[in-house]
């Protein structure tokens, strides 16, 4: 009843507008006036309201899990701090082992930790992913610095050597650095590892992890994780726009 109510007034307020609209030509000059000055009035919250509506309804949509996927996808996942608003969106001095949410975690050898994290709304209209992470690095003072993404269980069930792993990630960088993507597959008392550096001055990034040339034990995978390794990262900062990952099964040949 409420919104029926709504819509009743809303269309008896487009109505009188509209009247008052066509007959300006010939409306006396004081209610021209007066109109003149509730038009004025109004125009200002109606501008207001279609700037935040078009700014809202340009971002990526919170909670979003859609990126291309490779033909044949059995399995895709876009980690959560990319997908949806973490309760602590930032850090600073951020000590090894520190989690960002429950998927990424950092780890250095830093006597005095001068990094910061945080969450940031994605904005650009290219944007697939509702959020990214921006690392500020200043001082450092350690031999390594890597972020790790722990992939879910579910990427592990079924998964053979006949299966090909993808990670599609968005990269921005203050100043040239390398970066390294080490694949790890546990395996009972085991881990295989595969490592690509991802190419140096791209943005956009898919790299591909062929299990064939693996000595995984398929009857004994237990867990997946990413490690993204930054060489000589002080006085840098790197935007992950958008990570992503997918598994599919190789073509035959």
């Amino acid at each position: 009843m409420g919104r029926l109510l709504e819509r009743l007034l809303n269309a008896g307020t487009l109505r009188r507008w509209q009247k008052a609209s066509r007959g300006a030509t010939t409306a006396p000059l004081s209610r021209l006036r007066r109109h003149r000055s509730d038009a004025r009035k109004l125009r200002f919250y109606l501008d207001q309201l279609i700037h935040t509506a078009d700014g809202r309804l340009a971002l990526p949509l919170v909670g979003s899990s859609y990126f291309p996927r490779p033909q044949g996808t059995e399995w895709s996942w876009r980690p959560e701090l990319w997908r949806g608003p973490l309760p602590v969106p930032g850090l600073s001095s951020v000590p090894s082992k520190t989690r960002l949410g429950e998927e990424v975690q950092l780890f250095h050898d830093c006597a005095i930790s001068e990094l910061t994290l945080r969450q940031l709304r994605n904005l650009r209209e290219e944007d697939l992913a509702p959020f990214c992470l921006r690392m500020d690095v200043f001082k450092f003072d350690g031999s390594f610095l890597s972020l790790v993404i722990d992939i879910p269980v579910e990427a592990t069930i079924g998964l053979t050597r006949q299966h090909l792993i993808r990670m599609d990630c968005i990269v921005e960088t203050e100043q040239p650095i390398e970066i390294f993507a080490r694949l790890n597959v546990k395996h009972g008392p085991n881990t295989e590892q595969f490592v690509r550096e991802l190419p140096p001055g791209e943005k956009d990034v898919t790299v591909e992890y062929d299990l064939a040339y693996s000595r995984l034990n398929e009857k004994r995978i237990e867990k997946i994780w990413m490690d993204l390794i930054f060489e000589a990262p002080d006085l840098n900062q790197v935007i992950l726009r958008d990570v992503t990952f997918a598994r599919y099964r190789r073509a035959n040949i």
